[in-house]
């Protein structure tokens, strides 16, 4: 599986985002070591970090590592966690480009005199103690990349200037207290990496959500409601996706099948109900498929159990009534294969047959399986406008 933004998703670690400190804007110093700029500033960008960095640590109550003992004077770049740019020639000057405080257990607010470090590219503050809101001048970092806010008590709505910021890429908020609705314009932003879990968001998921460019998004352990949207079957990038631990009703969309790149999708802990969509069987990628504690029935069949590259497959507490013989050699072939709290005759560990007389959630999802294997290519065809796919239905060979 490729590792890109996504560390152990599916455990929800909290990990801070690994920075390369050498990738952006040259070569960086600073973070606790000397830069040897001479006292005083050497230019206006730098007296300006220095105002916001005081203004920052005297809204700081509680520092137990003592870093910001070393934020004393204005050599800038010695403060621990703070990096900068070494100038490359007479005419380039020392910026202030990164803040990386993760798991330093720092207890305070963001204050607004943080806009003025116009020049940082990331700014990571994983695990530690942080409250309040978001500032609203939190706008003019024009050319932030990377914002790690995750693993902290942030509260209020979403922080919604975070779209306002045209270089944004990497977005972590999650492990916080955030609530209400996620705003559309979200999903219409050029990010690679949305990390939403673990946070009291709630209603439902916007309608333009197919708009994401996004690699992995992460909506587990929310509040949210309604069905799945069915543009998300149109997100062409999503290796990993994340929706346990809601309250998502409704079918699991057919278009699931266009990801033939996905590798983990977990739909467990929500209130899907119906029979599994033909499409897939398309999810030639898949290493992590979770469908557990739902509501959904009708029949495993092959051509879930043989996707190739499946290492996990959870399709517990639901009310399957069988699988497939291909299911079967899933245990042959190391796969972890979970099919408890049923509805399967003659297997051990399944639901009392009283709870498997009706159908959850009524025939709205029920599907007739077909008796022909599906042509995952016909399921979507290029296009020359700007929309990468024009869906269509899946057609099946005569």
């Amino acid at each position: 599986m490729e590792k890109s933004w996504v560390l152990p998703l599916l455990l929800l670690h909290i990990l801070s985002a690994k920075a390369d400190f050498n990738g952006v804007h040259g070569m960086w110093i600073g973070g606790g070591i000397s830069s040897q700029t001479p006292s005083g500033f050497s230019n206006n960008r730098l007296s300006k970090a220095f105002t916001a960095l005081q203004a920052w640590k005297s809204a700081i109550t509680d520092d137990p590592f003592k870093i910001l003992d070393t934020w004393v004077g204005s050599d800038v770049c010695s403060y621990k966690g703070v990096f900068c740019t070494e100038p490359n020639d007479m005419s380039t000057n020392t910026l202030v480009v990164g803040i990386d405080l993760n798991h330093f257990s720092l207890k305070g607010s963001l204050v607004k005199e943080l806009s003025l470090l116009s020049d940082i590219t990331i700014f990571h503050l994983n695990s530690n103690k942080f409250s309040g809101t978001i500032p609203d001048s939190f706008r003019d970092l024009i050319n932030l990349s990377e914002l790690d806010l995750s693993n902290n008590q942030f509260s209020g709505p979403f922080p919604s200037v975070t779209i306002l910021l045209p270089n944004l890429i990497y977005l972590d908020i999650r492990f916080n207290q955030f609530s209400g609705p996620i705003p559309e314009d979200l999903f219409n932003k050029n990010l690679d990496a949305i990390f939403l879990n673990n946070n009291q968001f709630e209603g439902q998921l916007p309608q333009n959500l197919g708009n994401s460019p996004a690699s992995v998004i992460t909506f587990a352990n929310n509040n949210f409601s309604g069905t799945i949207p069915f543009s998300f079957s149109m997100v062409s990038q999503i290796k990993e996706v994340l929706f346990l631990n809601n309250q998502l009703t409704g079918c699991i969309p057919e278009g699931i099948g266009f990801f033939s790149d996905i590798e983990v999708l977990d739909l467990s802990f929500n209130l899907l109900s119906g029979h599994l969509p033909d499409s897939l069987s398309c999810l030639s990628g898949i290493e992590v498929l979770n469908l557990g504690h739902n509501q959904l029935s009708g029949f495993l069949p092959d051509s879930v159990c043989s996707l190739r590259n499946l290492e996990i497959l959870t399709v517990s507490y639901n009310f399957f009534s069988g699988f497939s013989q291909e299911c079967t050699t899933l245990f042959f072939r190391n796969v972890g294969f979970d099919f408890s709290g049923n509805c399967i005759p003659g297997r051990n560990m399944q639901r009392p047959p009283p709870d498997c007389s009706g159908i959850p959630g009524g025939l709205n999802c029920l599907r007739i399986p077909s008796t022909r294997p599906m042509i995952c290519s016909s399921m979507y065809q290029k296009s020359d406008n700007s929309n990468p796919y024009i869906v269509g239905p899946p057609i099946l060979p005569p």
